[in-house]
């Protein structure tokens, strides 16, 4: 990973994901009016393309304080503002104070486009797509993923898997949609269905909506909305190699996250409960939940370096070895990861691991490349793999690391390229 924060492959130092050029620019007519940006992505070498952006106003960090003020109800005290360049961004996208409604046909309509977009970036129609993935850490409705297909013109029958694991869960998606192992018995294999088919799959964090109703004055400036989508044809366009999939129970509460989706909470020992109805498949993670109800409460910043780089490392080091083993069987041991896309929780987390990684000698290109989104959540796998993608070879080795409250692990070797 780059020291320079603000440092992206190809693009300009803008302040502002709005401001980039290849952004097309959009008022959604709900409220007074809601931004909405999108970018299309697409690497035609490889046949994989996508689209990501998100929807609010872009707060810099330099205004980002009156906004935080306005939903706590008070000014933020100078010890209380976080250093955010340090952490790797300088904006993100909130919307206003918006009613249940508002909300949802809000977030209807950005799934909606999304949808539309990423599929066109992969020169399909959303009609001839087969199966939608999509992590969501509280989703404003549970029937979210069903109603954003309908809309956006997916077949009824095509498969359809909301993942509910934090920000783990655009790459736990992926990871079911690429590995085969993770199936259950008695459960249907994701993997197996999906292979050889169109795919999307992605991440939509309404995530202003979601900490507005927390006090938590970290959460309210590191958070903020955000969406990436990709397109792929497993086996084809995008090959797995190896994966793991980890839980490990946040006992002590260090990231506190309201489930707002179903979890009947009562099964010992399983944190992952899997439900089935038709072609729809629920995927949700049990979280230790805020005493006072509010949706997310964070014990500081040191207690999520506590809470995500020991375990985090541990899952990575695990696949690491088995993508070298399957190297050697192959008989490429000389084989490189080419990149790997992490979750950008903060850039001090991402710099630690990889500090972690090196004592194991583990190293390979860890990228910061959401300085101007925040933390999105599940959503930033895959705008960071967008962002990357053009740079991307085929034949080229990727790693996907994923991370999030709960806590859960999602971490993956892929290869790309038909």
């Amino acid at each position: 990973m780059s020291d320079e924060v603000n440092s992206e492959n190809n693009t300009p130092d803008t302040n502002s994901f709005y401001e980039r050029p290849n952004v097309k620019m959009d008022t959604i007519r709900i409220g007074d009016g809601i931004p909405f940006g999108i970018e299309q992505v697409s690497n035609k070498e490889l046949g994989i393309g996508g689209a990501y952006g998100a929807w609010g106003k872009s707060f810099s960090n330099a205004n980002l304080p009156e906004f935080v003020a306005s939903r706590m109800g008070r000014p933020l005290n100078e010890t209380d503002q976080l250093e955010l360049g340090d952490l790797g961004f300088v904006s993100r996208h909130h919307v206003p104070v918006l009613t249940q409604e508002e909300n949802h046909e809000l977030e209807l309509e950005v799934g909606t486009r999304l949808i539309k977009d990423a599929a066109q970036s992969n020169g399909w129609e959303p009609s001839e797509v087969q199966g939608l993935l999509v992590g969501s850490s509280g989703p404003v409705t549970n029937d979210y993923l069903s109603e954003i297909a309908q809309r956006a013109g997916i077949p009824k029958d095509a498969l359809k898997v909301s993942v509910h694991k934090a920000c783990d869960g655009s790459v736990g998606a992926l990871n079911l949609a690429l590995n085969p192992e993770l199936s259950q018995p008695g459960q249907l294999n994701i993997a197996e269905e999906l292979q050889g088919k169109k795919v999307l799959v992605g991440g939509i964090e309404g995530l202003s909506r979601f900490i507005g109703m927390s006090q938590d004055k970290n959460a309210l400036q590191l958070f903020g909305n955000g969406f990436g989508m990709i397109g792929l044809i497993p086996g084809k366009t995008i090959k797995f190699l190896v994966g793991k999939s980890m839980e490990v129970f946040d006992d002590e509460g260090l990231l506190k996250v309201r489930m707002v989706y179903p979890h009947s909470v009562k099964a010992i020992g399983k944190l992952v409960e899997v439900v089935q109805e038709g072609a729809f498949i629920r995927v949700a993670g049990l979280m230790h939940e805020p005493e006072d109800g509010s949706n997310i409460s964070m014990a500081g910043l040191m207690g999520m370096v506590k809470l995500f780089v020991r375990s985090g490392v541990q899952a990575v080091t695990d696949v690491f070895g088995s993508y070298q083993k399957l190297m050697e069987r192959l008989g490429t041991p000389e084989k490189k990861l080419a990149v790997a896309i992490v979750h950008h929780a903060n850039y001090k987390i991402n710099k630690l691991k990889e500090k972690q990684l090196l004592k194991e000698g583990i190293s390979f290109p860890m990228p910061w490349l959401l300085k101007d989104f925040g933390n999105v959540s599940a959503a930033s796998n895959m705008i960071a793999f967008l962002r990357q993608l053009p740079q991307i070879k085929p034949g080229d080795h990727v790693l996907f690391d994923g991370f999030g409250a709960g806590t859960y692990y999602d971490v993956l070797a892929v290869e790309l390229g038909s």
